[in-house]
């Protein structure tokens, strides 16, 4: 991001957090929200929770080394809760529609998560770049946030599974449980580059229109 904090980064005049964060806001079917930030950016947070945007934050907390130490940190402030919605920051075009639909799938495993059938080809190379492998893309998705998950189905996978993961969806996975997956959206993109950002800036004021 060239030097840019993303989730801070400005995006339709407002901080990039709060886009990712209003749809849990706005939806009457969550009732606690938990944010996981980094030690540079708890002061920020800090300031937004005091907002009246931010009404259903209860915590704000410093997030660990890796992805699953933060979310593990996150849950430990839950309290009696029978459902929990993990999300990327760095997402900030999620719906409340795709928040509530992932809900409703959840109901069928105890776990699901947003995703996208791939448009690309995918291949599978080795350490020298050479195609070891074409999957057919009709059976392969690109997985997003929102991930839905029972409480006690996550809480497990993350106490018995130490191993570096790139989402929460694959711990759950490791337990041999299954996982549902629901139709994402092509619009809810993650924030990675400085491209990434002006495509969530053409993509937000084509939603206000």
């Amino acid at each position: 991001m060239g030097g840019v904090d993303k989730v801070f980064a400005p995006l339709g005049g407002e901080p990039l957090l709060l886009h990712a964060t209003r749809p849990f806001q706005q939806c009457p079917l969550v009732d606690q929200i938990v944010v996981v930030v980094s030690g540079e950016h708890y002061e920020k947070c800090q300031h937004l929770a005091g907002k009246g945007e931010w009404s259903k934050v209860t915590d704000v907390c410093l997030g660990g080394e890796r992805r699953q130490d933060s979310v593990a940190a996150g849950m430990e402030r839950l309290k009696n809760f029978d459902w929990v919605i993990i999300h990327d920051g760095a997402r900030p075009l999620v719906t409340a529609d795709l928040i509530e639909r992932g809900l409703e799938a959840a109901k069928e495993t105890g776990a699901a998560a947003a995703a996208v059938p791939v448009t690309d080809t995918i291949k599978v190379v080795g350490k020298d770049e050479i195609v070891r492998q074409t999957p057919p893309r009709q059976n392969l998705r690109a997985v997003q946030t929102p991930q839905v998950f029972r409480f006690d189905v996550i809480q497990i996978a993350h106490k018995q599974d130490a191993r570096d993961v790139t989402d929460d969806a694959s711990l759950v996975e490791r337990l041999g449980h299954r996982v549902k997956l629901y139709m994402g959206s092509y619009d809810n993109i993650k924030v990675t580059t400085p491209d990434d950002l002006a495509l969530a800036e053409i993509l937000l004021k084509k939603r206000e229109k």
